[in-house]
């Protein structure tokens, strides 16, 4: 669909694509009716949406912090869960569907594949087994990159995507017996 459709093609009284592109895709807080039986706690749903990013921005600077100072791919992908659980304490399973659009298993899958990738390549040159060398970017200053911070991104991917999957199995079933017991209750 083109951006900017022929005057011929709009429908009378419709707003231009210019205008409404930047208008949010989804509502900010669940409605009262999409919260699937889950208790709500308005002040914890926007303290958890407010917190979330930057928990994530620090698990983040933790992720590449780990080389020279403290931190690391395992750290930064606790904090990273942490926020993740933050999310789904707010608002259950819907709040952490609208958290995370890809399947959990697939997080897994892509850090185990680059961890193991990553210990592996060095052998390739003759290497023992997660070797590391220092690379200097001159097209960015004085930047330093170790290769250990891809062993990192993996181990920082594997951990975020198992809280995630922990998070909706586990959380799933809670969540199932919960809605029984209430079913139980209202029962005459």
């Amino acid at each position: 669909m083109p951006l900017d459709p022929k005057p011929a093609d709009r429908v009378p009284g419709a707003p231009s694509p210019w205008t409404r592109w930047d208008a949010p895709r989804e509502r900010w807080l669940m409605a009262e009716n999409n919260c699937n039986g889950w208790p709500r706690s308005l002040l914890l749903e926007v303290c958890a949406r407010i917190l979330f990013p930057t928990v994530l921005v620090v698990s983040v600077y933790l992720l590449f912090a780990g080389h020279n100072d403290a931190g690391g791919g395992f750290s930064g992908g606790l904090v990273a869960g942490l926020a993740f659980v933050l999310r789904y304490v707010a608002g259950g399973s819907v709040e952490l569907a609208a958290a995370v659009r890809i399947r959990p298993p697939v997080v897994i899958g892509a850090g185990l594949s680059i961890a193991v990738i990553t210990a592996v390549v060095p052998v390739v040159f003759g290497l023992p087994v997660l070797s590391t060398d220092v690379w200097t970017l001159p097209l960015l200053g004085d930047l330093k990159l170790a290769t250990s911070v891809f062993l990192d991104i993996g181990v920082y991917l594997l951990i975020v995507g198992v809280v995630l999957d922990l998070l909706r199995t586990l959380g799933a079933g809670i969540e199932a017996r919960e809605l029984e017991q209430e079913e139980e209750v209202d029962l005459p």
